[in-house]
């Protein structure tokens, strides 16, 4: 039997939710007031069949649920694009995608010239972001180098053998990913991001309270019947000690909600729900001194 957790591609298993948050960005990149500005979004979702209807538009949103992912996934980019441009400022001139999906920060940010950007993740869903990107012609602003690798491999070998240098201060960001590992693989995950860390590195996580948030709930079973997909099942926890486990390790952290970033960006949480996730969602940064 084939493993399911490995036989998956963008638009089955845990590529559906990446190509979800993709539509929400294109959403949000719609808007007059967006929080991000992702050209290549909308781009992205039109080159895939997805099992269900994708929006990328505020024209065509299918829902109220579709209304508040861009709203999430709009506070999301905007504040790691913000954490990237304050890592610049510091100097730092190496990043490190961890499950960098169909993210294009190497290609839609104004990076420094000498940068470099390693974007690690599986194979088939790099290709495909390969193919749609140069369907589209775009190029990168910035030495961009695929790390073709699942996560749960020799992740840092192939890395490494990209031309990552453990000796330059790196910004790591690891966005939507946690809360789909067991706790013992996101310590290895952060244990290895450590080890390559010299000192004046970052990094940046997303976690949730994900017992709040994947419990038997009335208004969650409605949510995901609105979006057509149940993702609680591929949810294997939310690592809440993060902070404390990097802390551990000599990292001065930050963290801040869902609900401190609506307030930050001049966004409302309108409703009981949006104010719920906005709660349980989690956004962490830390330096190593």
């Amino acid at each position: 039997m084939a493993d399911e957790a490995r036989d998956w591609d963008i638009v089955s298993s845990v590529g559906l939710t990446a190509l979800a948050v993709t539509a929400a960005r294109a959403v949000e990149t719609s808007r007059e007031d967006g929080l991000v500005e992702d050209p290549y979004a909308a781009a992205f979702v039109r080159a895939t069949r997805p099992p269900i209807p994708m929006p990328t538009s505020t024209a065509d949103l299918p829902n109220e649920l579709w209304d508040r992912m861009a709203l999430f996934m709009g506070l999301r980019s905007r504040f790691f694009d913000e954490y990237f441009a304050e890592a610049w400022t510091a100097g730092v001139r190496q990043t490190v995608l961890l499950a960098a999906g169909l993210d294009s920060r190497a290609y839609r940010l104004e990076w420094p010239e000498d940068s470099t950007v390693f974007e690690v993740d599986q194979p088939r869903v790099l290709e495909f972001k390969d193919e749609a990107l140069a369907e589209q012609g775009a190029k990168p602003a910035c030495d961009r180098r695929v790390v073709a690798v699942d996560l749960r491999d020799d992740w840092e070998k192939a890395l490494l053998a990209k031309g990552f240098d453990p000796e330059q201060p790196t910004a790591w960001l690891a966005e939507g990913l946690l809360p789909y590992l067991p706790d013992d693989a996101v310590e290895r995950l952060l244990d290895t991001v450590h080890r390559l860390s010299t000192p004046d590195s970052t990094v940046a996580v997303e976690y949730m309270l994900a017992e709040a948030v994947i419990e038997n709930d009335p208004e969650i079973d409605r949510m995901m019947e609105e979006f057509g997909f149940d993702v609680r099942p591929l949810l294997a926890g939310g690592y809440e000690r993060a902070g404390e486990f990097l802390t551990h390790l000599g990292w001065a952290v930050g963290e801040v909600s869902g609900n401190d970033l609506a307030e930050r960006y001049g966004r409302e949480m309108n409703d009981s729900l949006s104010q719920r996730f906005g709660t349980n969602s989690r956004y962490l940064t830390g330096r190593l001194g």
